[in-house]
């Protein structure tokens, strides 16, 4: 768990979930995302708070390498590392996004989908960043 490749494979991607985060969710989602907001007010803060974001990103990233490398079983082509990533957004973006859309108000269906979308792009290259490293 805490092997050298597993501690490097964690933080290529945690600077992915921190960069690409970035990239993903605020450059590429905003736009894509307006007119598919729910009627929820005062969901997101102006600023992220950098300290919990990095440490969130740290956490996702061990979490994703670790369980990436047990699920590998010792087969790290980049094809598997991008459908590990692509099950990692199934279960993220479509399994928790129909789960918020029907208890929340944060977007429409539409925006869901979106998210399931950018989920995958988000997860797949941090699949195909950690089948590298383990490679």
């Amino acid at each position: 768990m805490f092997s050298k490749t597993n501690l490097i494979s964690t933080l290529v991607t945690s600077l992915w979930a921190y960069f690409g985060g970035y990239l993903v969710w605020d450059i590429i989602a905003t736009p894509l995302m307006e007119g598919h907001n729910g009627t929820a007010t005062g969901v997101w803060k102006e600023a992220p708070d950098t300290l919990h974001l990095i440490i969130g990103c740290i956490v996702l990233a061990f979490a994703f390498s670790t369980i990436y490398s047990k699920w590998a079983g010792g087969s790290h082509a980049l094809s598997n590392g991008a459908q590990f990533g692509l099950w990692v957004a199934i279960l993220l973006g479509l399994g928790i996004g129909m789960i918020d859309l029907s208890i929340s108000n944060v977007t429409d269906l539409t925006g869901m989908f979106i998210g399931v979308g950018l989920s995958a792009v988000f997860y797949v290259v941090m699949g195909v960043l950690a089948s590298l490293v383990y490679g």
